[in-house]
Order: C-alpha cells, then sequence, then structure tokens
C-alpha cells in the first residue's frame, strides 16, 4: 500500500504546479457532480424499482434506451472533437464563437433530424406505437442535452459551470420523482421529469456561455457545419459503434423478453456503472484538455503520464470491484428491496467486465490526445461487428445473463487491441 501511495505522489509531480491546480480543481468540481448524481440516482432508482415495478421500470429502461440513440447522434463526437477545438483556442475570442456556432448550428440540425426519425418509428412500429407517449416524452431530454454545452464548459476547462448546473437539476429531479410519483400508473411522470430538467439545464447552460463568457452565436451554413461534421466523424463512428454494444444490450433484452427483465438486467447495469465510472470519469475528462496539449510539445511525458495514470486506476479496481462481488445480493437488495437474484447475477458478471473498461480508460483517451481517432474509430467498429451478433445470439441463448456476458467478451476483445495498439504507436 506505501509502495502505491507513493507511486501516486511521484506521478502527481510529474505536472507543473499550476497545471496540478487547475486539474484539481476540475477534478473536485467533476467528482463533485458525480458524488451528487450518483447519489441522487441510487436513491431515486430503488423508489422507481419499488414503486413502479419491475415491467414499468423495465418499459422506462427500455424507451431511455431507444432515446439514448438519438443523443448519440446529436452530441456526434463534439465533446471530444470540440472539446480539444475549444481547449486550443482559448485566448482566441472569435475563434470560440465561430466554434461554438458551428457546434451548436450542426447540433441543432441533428436534433431535428433525430425527431423526424423518432415519429416515423413511432408512427409505423406497433411496439413501439402502443406506448408511443414515453417515447415522445422522453425525447425532450435529447432536446436538454442538444442545448447544453457540455463540450464548451471542459475545453475551457471550466467544469465546476458543469457540475453547479446538473448538480441543481439533479436535485430538482430527484424531488419532484418523490413529490409526484406515487404508483405505477404514474410512471409517464417518470419520462416527462426527466425531460424538463434536462431542458431546464440545458437552457441554464447556454445561458452561462452567453452571459459569463461573452460568447455570440450566428447560425452557420452548410459548408462550415460540414466541416464541423467532417472532424468529428471518426470519433462519431466510435461512439456509434461503442453504443452499438452498450445500449444495444437493454434494447435487445427488452425486444427479445419482457418489461420485468429487461429491469432487472438494467438495475444491474446502472449498479455496475457506478463502479465503472466513480470517480474515474471526472478524472479522465479533467485531464483530457491537459494531456492534449502536454502530448503536443512533449509525447514521450504524456505517455509516460498515461501509464501511470492508467495503473493507479488498476491498482484502484484491485479493491473496490472483489467488495462489489462479494456484496453484490446487498446492493440489488438495498437497490431492489427485494432478493432479485437475477440482478445479483447480472452485476456480478458486469463487473468483470467494469474491471477492463478501467484498465483501459486512459490508453483509450492517449489514442484520442494523439489525434488517432481513425485507430479509435476503426477499433470500436471492429468489435461493435463481432458485438451486435454476439448480443444477440446471447440474449436469445440466456436472457439476461447472455447481456451480461457479451458485455465482459465485448471489453476484453477492446483491451486487448488497445492495450498493443497504443504499445506499437509508442515505438514507431
Amino acid at each position: 500500500m506505501n509502495s502505491f501511495i507513493s507511486f501516486i505522489q511521484k506521478t502527481y509531480k510529474m505536472a507543473r504546479p499550476h497545471e496540478r491546480k487547475a486539474v484539481l480543481r476540475n477534478f473536485a468540481s467533476l467528482t463533485t457532480l458525480q458524488t451528487v448524481t450518483y447519489i441522487l440516482p441510487l436513491i431515486v432508482l430503488p423508489y422507481l424499482f419499488r414503486t413502479l415495478g419491475p415491467d414499468k421500470f423495465g418499459l422506462i429502461a427500455f424507451a431511455q434506451a431507444f432515446v439514448q440513440y438519438f443523443m448519440i447522434l446529436t452530441d456526434y463526437g463534439f465533446n471530444i472533437s470540440a472539446t480539444k477545438e475549444i481547449s486550443l483556442c482559448q485566448k482566441e475570442h472569435a475563434k470560440i464563437c465561430r466554434v461554438f456556432s458551428d457546434v451548436m448550428t450542426a447540433k441543432l440540425a441533428l436534433a431535428f433530424i433525430s425527431l423526424a426519425i423518432l415519429s416515423v418509428i413511432v408512427c409505423f412500429i406497433p411496439k413501439f406505437r402502443n406506448d408511443w407517449q414515453v417515447y415522445i416524452l422522453s425525447f425532450g431530454s435529447v432536446v436538454g442535452n442538444t442545448l447544453f454545452p457540455v463540450w464548451f464548459f471542459q475545453g475551457k476547462e471550466k467544469m465546476k459551470h458543469i457540475a453547479d448546473i446538473n448538480i441543481v437539476g439533479g436535485i430538482i429531479f430527484a424531488l419532484c420523482i418523490f413529490i409526484f410519483v406515487k404508483k405505477p400508473a404514474d410512471y409517464l411522470l417518470v419520462p416527462l421529469i426527466t425531460s424538463v430538467v434536462f431542458l431546464t439545464t440545458g437552457t441554464l447552460g447556454l445561458y452561462m456561455v452567453f452571459q459569463r463568457f461573452g460568447v455570440s452565436y450566428r447560425f452557420r451554413g452548410y459548408k462550415t457545419v460540414r466541416s464541423e461534421l467532417a472532424a468529428g466523424w471518426d470519433i462519431f463512428i466510435s461512439i456509434a459503434a461503442i453504443n452499438a454494444y452498450t445500449t444495444t444490450r437493454v434494447f435487445t433484452l427488452g425486444l427479445l423478453t419482457n418489461n420485468a427483465l429487461t429491469g432487472f438486467y438494467s438495475m444491474a447495469e446502472k449498479i455496475a456503472n457506478v463502479f465503472q465510472t466513480f470517480p474515474q470519469a471526472s478524472f479522465t475528462q479533467a485531464l483530457f484538455p491537459r494531456i492534449s496539449r502536454t502530448y503536443r510539445t512533449n509525447k514521450a511525458k504524456a505517455y509516460r503520464f498515461m501509464e501511470r495514470l492508467q495503473r493507479i486506476s488498476v491498482g484502484i479496481s484491485f479493491i473496490t470491484l472483489p467488495l462489489g462481488f462479494i456484496f453484490s445480493k446487498g446492493i440489488v437488495k438495498i437497490a431492489c428491496g427485494e432478493d432479485y437474484p437475477q440482478a445479483a447475477l447480472a452485476l456480478r458478471i458486469l463487473l468483470a467486465a467494469v474491471f477492463f473498461v478501467r484498465a483501459n480508460a486512459f490508453r483509450v483517451q492517449f489514442l484520442l490526445v494523439a489525434g488517432k481517432t481513425h485507430i479509435y474509430s476503426r477499433i470500436h467498429v471492429i468489435m461493435a461487428m463481432i458485438g451486435l451478433p454476439l448480443i444477440f445470439l446471447l440474449i436469445y441463448s440466456y436472457s439476461y445473463a447472455g447481456a451480461a456476458i457479451a458485455t465482459v467478451v465485448i471489453e476484453v476483445g477492446i483491451f486487448t487491441i488497445t492495450y498493443f495498439t497504443v504499445k506499437r504507436l509508442i515505438l514507431s
């Protein structure tokens, strides 16, 4: 343990004092946000599961997985490509305004396309038409997510603003759920409240960009929007491929099984996601702009820093994940109110996948920092081509357990390919 702490201290000293201060400030803001946004679901989700029951909870989870595809389309990888653009033109106000206008125009256009696609699906496919209110109400979260300029705040390294807005939104969401959702018949209020909160936080985010940063928006023409879309294409394909084997698990369960089993698996996946992203996601987001600039001046230093961070992440995983595995039944009972062996089994399997995700997080980030978005894209496209049929096959054969097993196989594959790709990249 002492050697591990010493290793962390040496990693900390690799950055200059002002760099450490900025990173730690952003890390603190994002960790505070993650703490609140994970604690609240740990309170709200069990309440919803018990109040709505597995069937209606599963329907809501299926609808959220469905609209997640539209969030992927409207995000289009801008959270990486636009973040990098903003981070590299910190003191060029005119350029920042141009990038902001390009990205927001592109996102709004993609939101309109998404709404058209949703309308067609809901109108012509019976499974969606039967519960059309759930999907229409859920779409508001796509619009709110489109408006919220998280990529701008990340590029400016002002993550505190993201934290402040989302913490307020999270608290309002939780209060509204507890006040208004009292019985299974209230299930439509869940997507309605979610969408209203997303729209509110998105609007507040835009207001802050205009008022505090003095950024102006001007509608951009087709050529400039096309250029921005082209810049984010590789990342969009990668993210679409990633979600082809992440979001698709819940979506496929909803198609091939029933709402109750979908609810059990969805709850297990949400719990596993806490182990996967807290607090590592805030750390990777806080470090991304900083490592990008370090790479421009000293590639070797950026690589060494990445490797040290990755080892720290693995060391923490060796402590937290076994505890999650051992206490999985108790965790599920606390979350769901009863002993649900289906959710506990899915959680145990998913924790194996979480290990490989966390053991790979900073290597994946390094590929993006190095500008190897085409390699990043290729890795995930390949795994999506393998993973999608695997997900359908294993879910068809083993139901919810098959979804979890497929996740482990896919993440092992991504880890293996990324590990050797980054090694080869540095040696070349």
